[in-house]
């Protein structure tokens, strides 16, 4: 006969091959039937074990209910089903590469149920070690940290939805951040790659890009309406760029996407230099006989920067033009946005221009990000600060 326990705190039985059997009732389904959970074991006091350790589980609310979810499964649920709704594509884009390329390819076929702490501590480790897929070495801390980012948001959803009873990642360690060295060009560099701009068609791309520190998708997306050439002034307010589509139905597997900044600081008005004001008025020419030339075949997409018929400029095509530059004017490489915004940046600073004004013309969201960002020009600026006080010390003639 059963052994009963009490109402909805389970029972325990003996079948009729030996074995012992223990069931509780954890809830209802939709259709309101109850759904049970069964425990079997050699002994009576194994079963009684197993029941009292789910008992526990329901009265705290951390029971959950067996699934043969798998990892990747998981991801790709959370990916399309919770965040696809609510994120910019190209966040979507970010999450979507890091679980393809990293999380799934390692950890992508355990059950979610048997997912532990060491599995993903292994991942982390894995790619700090060889994480980078052309084989080069591993990951920058950063980049494992976007990872543990990724996972730990998906696992916490999963732990809502009660398929697990706690989130992994939170027993793991990360690697420890390291402050990147920021690369920049210095002024004979600067000048070197100014003077490579001789008969350059997007010169004033790369002018305007030095002259104010926007980013690459930025400029590409700058509209003419965006542009004050009384004033001497621009407008960011949107930025372009080619994601990947996920929808059956599309035609292509990418496309290009105008979007607003990240955040609201994002959005500015940048002031431009005299000489940088004067390309732009020159490219403007230049850019009224191309529409005169093509005739019929151009495209009015109002850009400021497009390519020979009016179309938008791939940000990918403009930054092998770059790169181009470069070795016209026998420079190393460095990336584009190191070579412009960083070096705006710093000579800004290296100007000693106040800080809180850098973050502004730059869209940082905080101050702190700037002066973290670009504390290798700080040493600089600290003993110009103080130089400024020696007056205060020196010793004062008598009349």
């Amino acid at each position: 006969m059963p052994s009963k326990r009490g109402n909805n705190e389970g029972s325990i039985s003996k079948r009729k091959n030996g074995q012992w059997c223990a069931v509780i009732t954890t809830g209802f389904d939709e259709e309101g039937k109850q759904k049970r959970k069964f425990f079997y074991g050699k002994t009576r006091q194994e079963v009684a074990e197993k029941l009292n350790q789910a008992i526990n589980d329901v009265q705290k609310g951390t029971f959950v209910e067996p699934n043969k979810v798998r990892i990747g499964d998981w991801l790709d649920t959370w990916l399309f089903q919770y965040k696809k709704p609510s994120v910019r594509p190209s966040t979507l884009r970010d999450y979507e590469y890091l679980i393809r390329v990293h999380i799934n390819p390692v950890i992508g076929r355990i059950l979610l149920k048997d997912l532990r702490p060491e599995h993903i501590q292994a991942l982390y480790n894995e790619k700090s070690a060889k994480g980078q897929i052309d084989g080069s070495g591993g990951l920058s801390a950063s980049s494992v940290r976007h990872i543990h980012i990724t996972l730990h948001q998906a696992l916490r959803q999963a732990v809502r939805n009660n398929l697990i009873p706690r989130n992994p990642t939170e027993a793991t360690e990360l690697p420890k951040m390291k402050r990147p060295k920021i690369k920049v060009f210095t002024v004979e560099q600067q000048l070197n790659f100014l003077s490579a701009l001789d008969g350059e068609r997007l010169r004033a791309a790369f002018i305007l890009a030095l002259g104010t520190g926007v980013r690459e998708g930025e400029l590409m997306a700058l509209p003419w309406q965006n542009v004050n050439l009384q004033t001497g002034a621009i407008r960011i307010e949107q930025t372009v760029q080619r994601i990947r589509v996920f929808d059956d139905n599309s035609p292509t597997k990418t496309k290009l996407i105008f979007s607003p900044p990240k955040t609201e600081s994002g959005k500015r008005s940048i002031p431009l230099p005299a000489s940088v004001l004067a390309e732009l008025k020159a490219h403007k020419k230049r850019q009224l006989g191309e529409k005169l030339a093509a005739g019929e075949i151009w495209i009015d997409t109002g850009l400021v920067f497009t390519n020979e018929i009016g179309g938008v400029i791939e940000p990918r095509n403009f930054l092998r033009k770059f790169y181009q530059l470069l070795e016209k004017a026998n420079l190393e490489h460095i990336n584009f946005h190191a070579a412009t915004r960083h070096t705006f940046a710093t000579r800004l600073l290296e100007a000693n221009e106040h800080p809180k004004v850098v973050q502004e013309m730059m869209g940082h969201s905080d101050i702190s990000l700037t002066l973290n960002t670009y504390s290798h020009v700080l040493p600089e600026i600290k003993q110009a600060a103080a130089a400024k006080l020696d007056y205060l010390f020196k010793e004062k003639t008598l009349p």
